[in-house]
């Protein structure tokens, strides 16, 4: 078997074959901390064993452990969260010990591996099944629902915002392309007889604007003189 940091560094994909409720725990250091030990590791599922490997090769220092989990889920979490985490002043290096593997533990593993795709499976199965029921019953889902079942209620409040939306748009450029028809300056607004002689004066002030302004481009236009090009040609 490898030791730990004989591994190489990469990114490692494990199956269930690779997987167990056996673990090695190195680099734990040497101060007889078996009890602290298994109670850290306690905290993700029920611990069966926890006890020192003298016999295995190890650093200066440093103690071997070797953990039993009654189940192989609890290992596989326990792995995942404490591998690499310090633990009195020491990066724990944790790895799964496949070889103190029974033949009744490897088919328990199998048979849990399996059952727990057949579950898998059969919750997918389930839910397109409650899908196609409720189509058959008339109740339309959302195609972003991925079959949780939204009534058609939902799908008609979205169709009467989009309705309204294009009405407002459609609104919108009727008044944008419309065409500005003028007022006739005679027409009175007011029932105060001043203030309709304010707004008449008013606007013989912007006529007077409009036509001064009117004249001076017309008068600008004319008064434009034509060049002529001087310049000697070769």
């Amino acid at each position: 078997m490898p030791r730990y940091k004989d591994e190489p560094p990469t990114v490692r994909v494990y199956t269930v074959c690779d997987e167990s409720k056996y673990l090695i725990v190195r680099n734990v250091a040497a101060l007889g901390c078996g009890d602290e030990l298994r109670q850290l590791f306690a905290a993700y599922g029920d611990v069966e064993e926890c006890k020192p490997m003298d016999a295995e090769d190890c650093e200066a220092f440093t103690d071997v452990y070797w953990i039993k989990f009654h189940m192989i889920s609890n290992a596989r979490f326990a792995k995942r969260k404490l591998d690499e985490s310090v633990f009195l002043g020491n990066r724990l290096q944790v790895s799964y010990a496949t070889e103190y593997e029974t033949l009744s533990d490897t088919k328990e593993k199998l048979e849990g591996r399996r059952k727990e795709v057949l579950g898998r499976l059969n919750s997918l199965k389930s839910g397109r099944y409650r899908g196609d029921e409720m189509k058959s019953k008339g109740v339309e889902t959302h195609p972003l629902s991925h079959g949780a079942g939204v009534s058609s209620q939902v799908s008609q409040q979205l169709d009467l915002k989009q309705g309204w939306y294009a009405k407002e748009m459609n609104q919108y450029s009727e008044v944008k392309h419309s065409s500005i028809t003028r007022v006739s300056s005679d027409q009175d607004y007011f029932p105060s007889q001043s203030m309709n002689e304010t707004v008449k004066r008013v606007r013989e002030k912007l006529d007077k604007i409009e036509s001064s302004s009117s004249s001076n481009t017309q008068s600008g236009s004319a008064s434009k003189k034509i060049r002529v090009d001087n310049r000697r040609r070769i």
